[in-house]
């Protein structure tokens, strides 16, 4: 299907990152450790493949890393990072180059709170993010900041179980409450935290609880920690909206748009089922209270919430202003006995016939982007901004130093003509930042072989390399979509 229909003249294009996952200098600046900084690499299997989410840490390990007693050969690859940290401002630069009018990323807890608990802030820290938000506006690109993007102090964890305690809520309302007064004119985008949803598949990257503390209720642990996060998601909007009028606060959810895998009754009801527990986290966030279809599914799973008097208030009283998703692909259901186990796995059993995949087994599927949007618009009608989308890849630098990624930009414009598609069809779509412009970390892995960026890191899975930039072919295509404000989605260049 083609369309005559045009982005709108002020969509914000850009990138996104996470700081965990770029800045690196652990423990420079007055910075305390965080939970992401004992996450481990896993080198690959003998047959080259990569066991996906190797990132939980148990109590046990971080007691010993902490004492110095773990073995000296692990890696911990987001403790460097691609030293963003100390390269920011070349880094902008090329996002400046590239033509961004948004960048998005998140402030790290325990840079501005080393452990979490401290009563002052480390003004260190938060001059570091006044340079970064500084530089970033002085090339007219908008700061669009994650408050939460899987990471936390290490000693809430080890101290409050995470967000499995109540008490984290009041830490996390004084880090935002420090970090909206700081930069209140500079930054007026905000997400609270970054896909909520992930709790369910890593309690520990998504709440910093450890995974040997709650063996055997994972799932109560899991949405009890959610509860707390919905909570202090709310009291954050409620106090954003207070202290910067002008600000827009949103929420965001790892979106998993799932298809019944045949037009049997059974598998369409479990699609159903699927969607809602994704949808569950929106639902909250945006329509302020809990969704009736969870009552079932907590009695039947032997979940109990524990509440406190005023929580249906603290929910209502702080609805996101916009809803933010991350895609990368999309899910079969089928009723079957072993669906509750492969529910929301990120490279599912269940393999979709119509769909190629990527180097790491993730579906690739465009039309689901529009999809999803469209969805998304008719359950919510609030703004939309798709804050992640992007293809993990294995780059191969040419003898003449050029990295020709013609698959990313196969993947990067079929999924653009999607997003145009979606705002053919009347959805308020208002920003795109591609996930991982520059190479990082990966989440799931602690790679740098699975590479997202339109710019190149010289630097390994194990840490090794000059760091430095390199663009590959897919930058100067990105760099023209942006120029035209996507028109050059149409041309065969």
């Amino acid at each position: 299907m083609t369309t005559s229909a045009a982005f709108p003249a002020d969509f914000l294009w850009g990138g996104a990152t996470a700081a965990n996952q770029i800045e690196g200098a652990a423990q420079e600046g007055g910075k305390g450790l965080s939970t992401s900084d004992f996450a481990r690499f896993v080198p690959p299997m003998a047959d080259g493949s990569v066991i996906d989410f190797t990132f939980d840490a148990t109590s046990h390990q971080v007691e010993a890393a902490l004492v110095g007693e773990d073995d000296p050969q692990t890696l911990y690859p987001k403790r460097h990072g691609i030293d963003f940290y100390h390269r920011f401002r070349d880094d902008i630069a090329l996002f400046g180059e590239l033509g961004f009018g948004v960048f998005r990323m998140s402030i790290s807890w325990a840079r501005i709170f080393p452990t979490g608990f401290e009563e002052e802030p480390n003004e260190e820290g938060l001059a570091f993010y006044d340079q970064v938000f500084d530089e970033l506006l002085a090339r007219g690109i908008r700061p669009l900041v994650t408050l939460s993007h899987y990471e936390m102090p290490i000693e809430i964890s080890r101290r409050l179980d995470g967000w499995l305690s109540r008490e984290t809520i009041g830490l996390f309302e004084r880090f935002a409450r420090t970090v909206f007064e700081r930069y209140a004119d500079k930054v007026k985008m905000w997400i609270t935290f970054n896909e909520m949803n992930m709790n369910l598949t890593s309690v520990y990257t998504g709440a910093g609880v450890f995974p040997d503390r709650v063996a055997g209720r994972e799932l109560q642990a899991a949405y009890q920690a959610t509860h707390h996060q919905f909570l202090a998601a709310a009291k954050v909007v409620a106090m954003g909206h207070e202290m910067m009028p002008d600000a827009q606060i949103g929420c965001m959810i790892c979106r998993l748009e799932t298809y019944a895998a045949t037009c049997k009754p059974e598998d369409v009801m479990r699609a159903t089922h699927e969607d809602n527990l994704n949808l569950f986290y929106p639902d909250v966030q945006v329509r302020g209270e809990y969704p009736t279809y969870m009552n079932r599914y907590f009695a039947e799973k032997g979940i109990t919430i524990v509440t406190e008097p005023g929580d249906d208030d603290i929910l209502r009283a702080g609805t996101a202003d916009f809803i933010s998703i991350s895609y990368y692909m999309t899910y079969l259901a089928e009723d079957r006995p072993d669906a509750d186990d492969i529910s929301g796995s990120l490279v599912s059993k269940l393999k979709n016939p119509h769909l190629e995949l990527s180097a790491w087994g993730w579906p690739v599927d465009p039309v689901g982007l529009r999809i999803a949007l469209n969805k998304l618009w008719g359950r919510y009608g609030k703004p939309l901004y798709v804050v992640e989308n992007g293809l993990g890849a294995v780059d191969t630098v040419a003898e003449d130093g050029a990295i020709h990624d013609d698959y990313r930009i196969d993947y990067l414009r079929k999924h653009l003509l999607q997003v145009r598609e979606a705002i053919a069809d009347g959805v308020d779509v208002r920003g795109y930042t591609w996930w991982g412009p520059i190479d990082l970390v990966s989440c799931s892995t602690s790679q740098m072989t699975k590479r997202y960026g339109f710019i190149h890191v010289d630097q390994d899975d194990y840490g090794r390399g000059t760091l430095a930039r390199t663009k590959k072919d897919s930058f100067a295509w990105y760099q023209r979509v942006i120029a035209t404000n996507g028109a050059a989605l149409d041309s065969d260049d």
